[in-house]
């Protein structure tokens, strides 16, 4: 939906007389009332929904169009009409915006819109290669079958987003976990036990004396430090979203990073051959796919480098020539390509490869998961360790000396 929308709650009654209520998302109350005459519902009351100060988990997600998809693929492949499939998800749908998001789909197909120009109002969940794939099924009359492609499209997508997300989460998760158990124990814990060294009258060891000198540096500077993470982290992420160069040198140093830049790399080459297995297969031309796949890459090197071989195909180079020119592709991808152009099978070669990459992928994540977990345990029981030793030390020393 485009940004300009808000979100209305409304409570009233449908076409039963039966009371109903829920939210819809729409420029104005009147537009929205007028959304929710064309579904049948006779609204009573319709105000701005209040701004929640945790909204996670309620927002329509990537993973919510998969399933969308999917459930919507088997009900038109089973035969069940399109508005009485789109009224059947519904029914199965628990998120309040998601609802809204499938009812107004709903009105605008049973008014006699086209599903792709019913999906292209909804932008933000709905991209150029999701609505040009269904608009294709329509124009042929393989609706199903675009539903089905897209569903495995978007599956496999979600599954690979996933499996990066899993490689990120644990060892980002755990080092913020040590940092708050560290900053805890350095501000709060030590001085308790730097008091009561100072009433032994001797000198401290230099071990314990060094984590007493870090407590009161923690303790002068905490808020400090801390602000200044929180500054720069949303720093990162605005300028990463806004500057365009400065985006482009984080994905360059992606792809250079040591263990998660051979991930990165090969998550975009599995995103590369699904996107273009899956529009080529649909019908598009390749140029288009080209297109399609470009947008679709993740990474702005890899998203260079496929305009630049959607240029090299339409002067006339073939896909292979064009891909293997840009340096960036691994062999048996090249190879797969190679084989497709030659046996007219293009799209079942790259599906083969995407296939291949999503396996790498799955399996470095598994085992890089495997090697930091021992590694993140030994720094966790290095650091509180460490402090621990650095506290009872001196009381250890005292007790021999007695």
């Amino acid at each position: 939906m485009a940004g300009s929308e808000l979100t209305f709650i409304w409570s009233g009654s449908d076409r039963t007389g039966r009371a109903t209520s829920g939210e819809i998302n729409a420029p104005s109350v009147a537009i929205a009332k007028a959304q929710l005459r064309r579904q049948g519902i006779n609204a009573k009351r319709v105000k701005k929904k209040p701004a929640a100060l945790f909204s996670f988990g309620k927002q329509i997600e990537p993973k919510d169009i998969a399933i969308f998809t999917r459930q919507l693929a088997t009900m038109i492949r089973a035969g069940v009409p399109m508005v009485q499939s789109i009224d059947i998800v519904l029914d199965g749908t628990e998120k309040p915006l998601m609802k809204d998001l499938i009812r107004q789909i709903r009105a605008d197909i049973s008014g006699g819109a086209p599903v792709a120009s019913s999906l292209k109002k909804h932008p933000k969940y709905f991209d150029e290669l999701y609505c040009g794939l269904i608009s294709a099924g329509e124009t042929s009359g393989t609706l199903e079958v675009m539903l089905d492609r897209i569903a495995i499209y978007k599956e496999k997508s979600e599954a690979l987003k996933a499996t990066i997300k899993k490689a990120l989460t644990y060892p980002v998760a755990t080092i913020l976990v040590a940092m708050v158990v560290t900053g805890i124990l350095l501000i709060n814990v030590v001085p308790q036990f730097a008091s009561t060294f100072e009433s032994f009258g001797s000198e401290l060891p230099a071990f314990t004396q060094f984590v007493v000198n870090l407590s009161e540096l923690a303790q002068r500077w905490w808020l400090i430090v801390g602000g200044g993470l929180t500054v720069f982290t949303l720093s990162f992420s605005r300028l990463k979203a806004k500057n365009r160069k400065f985006s482009d040198a984080v994905d360059a140093a992606l792809l250079k990073a040591p263990v998660f830049g051979t991930i990165v790399r090969d998550a975009v080459i599995a995103r590369y051959s699904r996107t273009l297995s899956t529009t080529f297969a649909a019908g598009v031309p390749l140029v288009e796919a080209l297109d399609a796949t470009a947008t679709a890459a993740g990474n702005s090197v890899y998203t260079r480098a496929i305009k630049q071989i959607r240029n090299d195909v339409t002067s006339g180079m073939s896909l292979l020539q064009a891909t293997r020119a840009s340096g960036l592709f691994p062999m048996f991808l090249l190879q797969m390509t190679s084989i497709g152009e030659e046996s007219g099978t293009l799209d079942e070669m790259l599906g083969k490869v995407a296939d291949q990459y999503e396996m790498l992928v799955d399996n470095a994540v598994d085992s890089l998961s495997s090697l930091i977990e021992p590694l993140i345990m030994s720094i966790l029981g290095i650091l509180i360790g460490g402090l621990m030793i650095a506290m009872y030390l001196p009381i250890f020393m005292l007790g021999s000396a007695m």
